[in-house]
């Protein structure tokens, strides 16, 4: 198992500034929109923070209740009312900057030490704790980021009237999209024994991958959605309806319970409709090969669309900045997926553990599952 570094406290502090300051962007913004009479968007906003943070807590409940061997009553309702009151993750970040701090800063100790003590503890704990910090963020951010971005990039092409807030939100929501998946790889490397280190190159490669191939596609829903609004609506649940249908079939174990389970595939049904992913740690060369291929037609067939059908809306400027970044960002993107899986994607997949092998009972349950629940979660 790889070393928590100082830049990983200081990454880690960064993503705390961002989730602070990203909570009080969206205030702000559905607050800007209540005041000037724009009472849908404002709780559309309001809507895609709730479900998220609501999910959050969840997971991040079940997670707690899942790493106690013998679960103390009293410390399970004060967790939970934690988590009732919205502030689960927070919890979590509390105890990733402890860990972070002892591992990143704190010299090992050459005497005698117990064994919470010893270094190698504390840094799997730092590990552990930002392993699932990362997934929560993930989660969040196909969740909330990318719904709201949606909404702010509808409303700047379907409105003339701007205001910085909205241009705020928009900036944040790429932060948030950028950090999450550059963490989520950074997390994966180091608590997977079995994966290579994720160098600093790798990680632009990767960043550029995923942010490109998820901006060209949420251009085109919204050029979409500007066409029609139920079109729009459709084309997302009929994407979500067969990514969750191929998770189902995948027979997912990342949750020991089964309402957890389902809440957790529809959860990858709607990540599956933004970018890929792996939810079996396998290889899925042609898996991904057919998930882009099918991006790269429908978004080519929405500009077409545009073209021919709608020939005076390509005359405005919003169309023509719109149609150039959706292409621009299709083309890159592929091109940084194609040199992420040729070069700096890792060779060697991790062995699969299933939750029926965490709950056999034996001696090694509890280090199974340790590992298990990011094994049972692999991005690609």
């Amino acid at each position: 198992m790889m070393k928590f570094c100082k830049q990983d406290f200081i990454f880690l502090v960064g993503g705390i500034i961002i989730h602070v300051v990203d909570i009080g962007v969206d205030f702000w913004v559905a607050s800007k929109y209540f005041c000037e009479g724009q009472y849908y968007w404002g709780i559309l906003i309001l809507c895609f923070r709730g479900l998220s943070s609501v999910v959050i807590q969840l997971f991040s409940y079940e997670w707690f209740k899942n790493d106690f061997e013998n679960p103390d009553p009293e410390k399970l309702k004060w967790i939970f009312l934690v988590h009732f009151f919205h502030c689960g993750i927070f919890i979590r970040y509390w105890f990733a900057l402890k860990y972070s701090y002892q591992a990143a800063f704190k010299q090992n100790s050459n005497g005698v030490v117990s064994e919470r003590e010893h270094p190698n503890f504390i840094h799997k704990q730092a590990i552990d704790i930002m392993t699932d910090i990362s997934m929560l963020k993930v989660f969040k951010t196909f969740l909330e980021s990318i719904p709201q971005l949606l909404v702010q990039i509808y409303i700047l092409m379907e409105h003339d009237t701007t205001s910085f807030c909205q241009y705020a939100a928009i900036f944040l929501s790429f932060c948030g999209i950028s950090y999450s998946t550059v963490d989520y790889q950074i997390s994966l490397r180091k608590s997977l024994p079995d994966k290579d280190e994720f160098h600093v190159l790798s990680k632009l490669v990767y960043l550029f991958y995923k942010l490109l191939t998820i901006t060209s596609w949420i251009l085109s829903i919204s050029l979409i959605t500007l066409l029609s609004v139920r079109s729009s609506v459709f084309l997302l649940i009929l994407l979500w309806s067969c990514g969750f249908l191929w998770t189902w079939k995948q027979h997912t174990t990342f949750c020991k319970s089964k309402v957890m389970e389902c809440l957790y595939r529809t959860v990858v049904g709607v990540i599956l409709v933004f970018t890929f992913f792996n939810i079996k740690g396998t290889k899925t060369k042609i898996h991904i090969s057919i998930y882009y291929a099918t991006h790269t037609l429908l978004i080519l067939g929405v500009l077409f669309i545009y073209w021919f059908w709608k020939p005076s809306f390509t005359k405005e400027i919003h169309f023509t900045i719109v149609g150039i970044l959706t292409v621009v960002s299709l083309v890159l993107g592929i091109i940084f997926l194609l040199v992420y899986y040729r070069h700096f994607h890792p060779t060697v997949y991790c062995r699969q553990q299933t939750c029926s092998d965490e709950t056999d009972g034996d001696s090694e349950g509890k280090d199974r599952m340790e590992v298990g629940r990011f094994q049972n979660f692999i991005m690609q």
